[in-house]
């Protein structure tokens, strides 16, 4: 009987307590509802409450929407409700999370969240799968979540001054990746691996607690810029491994001289300056050396060719001035002589002129003879001016001389 008893006292106290849990329980459920209900009123309030200048920019239709430093501690229910947003920036405020319809906002490009105070990346962030740049810097994140690989368009992601101690290897799976701001983390080591993200062209790791420069960042060819600056490095290797690297920032580490790069890599940090100081002073060099090469490669050339071009204008001076000489010839000829002996004299001093332009055509002919490549084209086109002068001067002598026979011969008829 007794231990019925006790049996039947712990039934009764097991129902009692599993009635103080269901109380409880059910108390916890009005709790959590009326938390709810609180936020939304507070939300409700707060888009009422809009900051001054906040409801026009809602209204403007602009699709880049700039909410930085609005001190919100959440989004305003209305840009939810803006689908046409392409870029949307809400830096600078309150924020610990971002409400699940921001996912309706799918043509947003450019999503920025950074200086808040985010604990981890908002799983409706993730969803937004046409984002090409992320901002999430200067927040409270340790990591990232599996489902970041929802963002397969991304191109530029900026995490830097959070509290990442391991690099993030979700971003493998990021194939258009190109940027990567990490810097002012608790970054110690990178993963063996990283050559994987063959897409990355930029990677900043400054201000993070390396001690040996990484040995997986010489796989990775790909690379244009590389930030180390503020690490504990103390020595850097040949950086010629990297021949696709166009800047490199090693300042503010331990180094006793700067690294070897190639010669089209700008470099910052201390001893950077007298580098590309003696870089110069070589390229400047080398163009110096290879002007004088030219000129001394042109001055052979002209030495070893005759000087063409001083010919061809002496001869086409000549030409002119024989030409002149018979047009002269030609306008005083045409004037009748009133002697007899003047006509003879005159007609024979025609054929001799003639004849002389005949002999200054043949020399340069002979002149031009004498280059046998190039000047063929000059040559013809001055034997085809001799011939038609040639042609038309004999015909012209001839009229002149015909003409005046005929006038002598008219005047010896009028006299008694």
């Amino acid at each position: 009987m007794g231990n019925s008893s006790r049996k039947e006292a712990q039934d009764e106290g097991g129902e009692e307590k599993e009635k103080k849990d269901k109380e409880k329980g059910d108390e916890g459920e009005e709790e959590e509802e009326e938390a709810a209900e609180k936020e939304e009123e507070e939300e409700v309030v707060e888009d009422e409450e809009l900051p001054l200048g906040v409801d026009e920019l809602l209204a403007s239709g602009d699709p880049v929407l700039d909410l930085s430093y609005y001190k919100f501690r959440r989004l305003p229910r209305q840009v939810l409700d803006l689908e046409y947003l392409e870029k949307l920036y809400a830096c600078g405020n309150r924020l610990r999370d971002v409400p699940k319809r921001i996912t309706r906002l799918q043509g947003l490009r450019t999503l920025a969240l950074d200086f808040n105070k985010l604990e981890d990346v908002p799983l409706s962030v993730c969803q937004l799968t046409n984002l090409t740049c992320l901002y999430l810097g200067s927040n409270r994140l340790m990591s990232l979540p599996p489902e970041v690989r929802n963002l397969q368009n991304l191109r530029c992601l900026w995490v830097e001054s959070n509290y990442f101690q391991r690099f993030p290897k979700q971003l493998y799976d990021l194939p258009s990746l190109r940027s990567l701001q990490i810097g002012d983390n608790r970054l110690r080591t990178l993963p063996s691996d990283l050559w994987r993200m063959e897409s990355l062209r930029g990677l900043w790791l400054y201000g993070n607690r390396f001690q040996e420069f990484p040995r997986v960042l010489l796989k990775m060819e790909q690379l244009e810029i590389l930030d180390m600056d503020r690490n504990r490095i103390s020595e850097f290797p040949n950086l010629h491994h990297l021949p696709g690297l166009r800047l490199f920032s090693y300042d503010h580490n331990p180094v006793k001289e700067p690294p070897r790069v190639g010669e089209e890599v700008l470099i910052v940090g201390e001893g950077a300056e007298e580098v590309l100081q003696a870089r110069e002073r070589r390229r400047e060099a080398k163009e110096r050396a290879e002007k004088e090469a030219e000129e001394a490669a042109a001055a052979a050339a002209a030495a070893a060719n005759p000087v063409i071009h001083g010919i061809l204008k002496k001869l086409r001076m000549n030409s002119a001035l024989n030409l002149a000489a018979a047009k002269e010839k030609e306008t005083n000829e045409s004037v009748p002589s009133t002697t007899p002996s003047g006509d003879e004299n005159g007609a024979q001093n025609n054929d001799e002129g003639a004849e002389s332009e005949r002999q200054g055509v043949a020399f340069e002919e002979a002149e031009l003879g004498y280059d046998d490549g190039g000047l063929e084209y000059e040559r013809e086109e001055l034997i085809c001016e001799g011939e038609v002068y040639e042609g038309y001067e004999g015909a012209e002598l001839e009229y002149e001389r015909a003409e005046m026979d005929y006038e002598y011969e008219g005047e010896e008829q009028e006299q008694p």
